[in-house]
C-alpha cells in the first residue's frame, strides 16, 4: 500500500547541517506520525562527505531512502526525488529544517479540503535575516507580485507540499528541467515562482499557509551574494512572465 506522505530532501553539501541532527529530527516526528509515509533524499553530487552520513543513517531507519544524481541544482533533485516517490501526496523540504518537518501538520488537512497544491510561507518578516536580506526580500516580492503571482506572499519558502501527480503534471514543464544541464556548485533559481505559476495556469486550486521558520542553516558552501542572487531570480521571473505571453505553457 502506498504511503499516504512522501518527504523529498535534496542534499547538496549539507555536511554541517547533518552533523547537527536534522535526520534525526524528521525522524523523531515522523515516528509519531498517525499515517504512513517515506522520506528519500537525493545527494546532488555532494563533494563534503555528507552523504556518507545520510547512507549510514538510512541503514539504520527505515522508510529512509538515498538516491543520487548528479549535481544539477535543488530543482533537479527535487525532481529526481519526485520521480522515485510513491505518496499520495509530497512534500518537498530543506535539509537545514528552517521550517520543521512537523509544519507538515499545518498543510495536510488542505488536501482533503479540495486543494492540490498546500504551499508554507514564512510570512514578510523572516527571523534571523539580517536587514539587508529582508530588504531585497521585499523588492523581490514587489516586483514578482507585479508580474505573477499577485496573491502569494512568499513564493521561496522550500516547504511545498502537493498531490504526487500533480508534481509529475508541473516538474516537466518548469524551464529548470527542460533546460538540465551540470550545475557547479551552489545555484539559488527562482523555479518555485514557476512552479506555483504553471500550477495556478494549469487549473490547480492552492492554499499558501504560514508556517514557522527561522534560518537555521550552518551549511557553508552556499556562500553568493544576496545581489546576486536577486537579480539573477529576478531575470528569471521575468523569462517565465515571457515564456507565458509567448505560449510556451500552453498545453496542447
Amino acid at each position: 500500500m502506498k504511503p499516504k506522505l512522501s518527504v523529498v530532501v535534496s542534499n547538496y553539501n549539507e555536511k554541517a547541517n547533518l552533523e547537527r541532527g536534522v535526520l534525526e529530527q524528521m525522524a523523531s516526528f515522523l515516528s509519531k506520525a498517525k499515517y504512513s509515509w517515506e522520506v528519500i533524499i537525493n545527494d546532488d553530487g555532494s563533494t563534503d562527505g555528507g552523504d556518507q552520513i545520510i547512507a549510514g543513517f538510512v541503514k539504520k531507519h527505515p522508510g529512509f531512502k538515498m538516491i543520487r544524481g548528479n549535481h544539477g541544482g535543488k530543482a533537479a533533485g527535487i525532481w529526481n526525488g519526485i520521480q522515485a516517490a510513491t505518496g499520495e501526496i509530497v512534500l518537498y523540504t530543506d535539509m537545514d529544517q528552517s521550517s520543521p518537518l512537523r509544519e507538515v501538520e499545518k498543510l495536510l488537512p488542505w488536501f482533503d479540503k479540495g486543494y492540490h497544491v498546500v504551499f508554507g510561507s514564512r510570512g514578510k518578516m523572516r527571523k534571523n535575516f539580517p536587514l539587508l536580506r529582508q530588504l531585497a526580500s521585499w523588492s523581490f516580492r514587489f516586483i514578482r507580485g507585479l508580474m505573477l503571482l499577485h496573491d502569494v506572499v512568499d513564493t521561496q519558502c522550500g516547504f511545498k507540499a502537493m498531490r504526487l501527480e500533480v508534481a509529475m503534471n508541473i516538474f516537466p514543464s518548469l524551464s529548470v528541467i527542460n533546460n538540465r544541464s551540470n550545475s557547479k556548485g551552489w545555484t539559488v533559481s527562482a523555479f518555485d515562482v514557476e512552479l506555483l505559476f504553471l500550477a495556478e495556469k494549469f487549473g490547480y486550486k492552492l492554499k499558501e499557509v504560514d508556517v514557522i521558520w527561522k534560518d537555521e542553516d550552518t551549511s557553508n558552501s552556499k556562500q553568493r551574494s544576496f545581489v546576486t542572487e536577486s537579480i539573477d531570480m529576478l531575470k528569471q521571473i521575468t523569462q517565465v512572465k515571457i515564456n507565458d505571453l509567448s505560449g510556451k505553457y500552453d498545453k496542447k
